[in-house]
């Protein structure tokens, strides 16, 4: 045992470094593992579009639309891009968590692509924002969403919410690399986009609300791709709209992307 033990540190040729691509995958699967390992993180992505959609539905669906199933009509692409942009909030609050406990001085000190403990978490997150997705369709079909758009405009809608939801996400890996708990990410978080989801098209037609608030519900980011999900779920898309999304999407990435990383790359 001994004479192998000095073979082995006597080697001199060392190990192939991973690719890219390799390393990146390898910190996604870490993403699917923490999620195996603790199902908790998956309690407000079952439990959210659930509680929403049924409150909405059955509180306010005969007042605001004569009825239940024409109100989840009109409520459920709406719901489903609300969904998706809290779940964001869960890859800066995980990095955060990382860096609260030590993992991130290791990720940084290991021979790979820098970028990779981040994309990795990212393409992750993507599954739990695809099982969200799911959830919330599920629920609305069960409840009478009939999407005109069929099959297609659902799955198109979806992929396009993906898109922006991984834009999106740049925004909250740099609050996690700055602020100093997993808990104030998500508070801050919340803060920003809970206003932005409620004073939207989301829950109703703006053209019932005061000119003000009407203004800047017409200017938000978010009523632009609930516009963007209600026309590919209801087969009559809206290409101004869908452009607008994936405009905003390159934007976000190439912008926040390379802040994100320089942080990382310098962040002590």
């Amino acid at each position: 045992m001994t004479t192998t033990l000095r073979d082995a540190v006597a080697l001199t040729d060392r190990p192939t470094r991973p690719s890219a691509l390799s390393t990146t995958l390898t910190f996604g699967w870490r993403a699917l593992l923490k999620i195996k390992h603790v199902p908790e993180q998956l309690f407000d992505v079952l439990v959210s579009p659930v509680i929403f959609t049924l409150m909405f539905t059955y509180l306010f669906g005969g007042a605001l639309a004569g009825s239940t199933q024409a109100y989840v009509q009109f409520l459920l692409p709406g719901i489903l891009v609300q969904t998706i942009l809290f779940v964001t909030i869960y890859t800066g609050y995980t990095l955060n968590n990382d860096i609260s406990k030590g993992v991130f001085d290791r990720f940084r000190s290991l021979p790979i692509w820098r970028p990779s403990p981040v994309v990795g978490a990212l393409l992750g997150d993507t599954v739990r924002y695809t099982i969200a997705s799911v959830i919330t369709i599920a629920l609305g079909l069960l409840l009478g969403f009939r999407p005109d758009g069929g099959v297609p405009g659902v799955v198109l809608g979806v992929l396009l919410l993906l898109v922006f939801a991984f834009a999106l996400s740049w925004s909250f890996i740099i609050l996690g690399l700055l602020v100093r708990s997993p808990n104030a990410v998500m508070g801050i978080s919340m803060l920003v986009l809970m206003p932005l989801t409620f004073a939207s098209n989301v829950f109703v037609d703006p053209a019932t609300m005061p000119s003000g608030l009407r203004a800047f519900v017409e200017i938000n980011p978010v009523s632009h791709l609930v516009t963007a999900e209600r026309g590919l779920m209801a087969g009559d898309p809206d290409g101004t709209e869908i452009l607008w999304v994936l405009v905003a999407s390159v934007v976000l990435t190439a912008v926040l992307g390379p802040i994100a990383m320089r942080i990382y790359r310098t962040k002590t």
